[in-house]
């Protein structure tokens, strides 16, 4: 199991409007297709910093959960054009990270 910690930087000034979004549209959106996001977040040291994080069992799984989620036609059409609306998409940074054997996140 591992998870992805994904670092997105929003338009500047626009950040409110991505958390929105997030909340509103993309996260129930990846839920729905069995994505699982374990945490969202505000950057507190950069007003424009985003990060939210989502739990994999394996590569498997997750490659299986991208193409649910990114070869949807509703997201070709509709949630991905916001998405890069909202977003400086080449300063998303992904990290993936495994919890250590003590961590409560195993």
């Amino acid at each position: 199991m591992y998870y992805e910690i994904r670092r997105y930087q929003a338009k500047p000034g626009r950040r409110a409007e991505w958390v929105r979004y997030m909340e509103d549209v993309v996260i129930p959106f990846q839920a729905s297709q069995g994505m699982d996001v374990t945490a969202s977040f505000v950057d507190d040291q950069d007003e424009d910093g985003y990060v939210w994080i989502r739990r994999f069992e394996d590569e498997t799984q997750s490659e299986a959960l991208s193409a649910a989620v990114y070869h949807h036609d509703r997201w070709k059409n509709e949630i991905g054009p916001v998405v890069h609306s909202l977003l400086i998409p080449e300063k998303s940074v992904v990290t993936r990270v495994v919890p250590t054997p003590a961590s409560p996140l195993q």
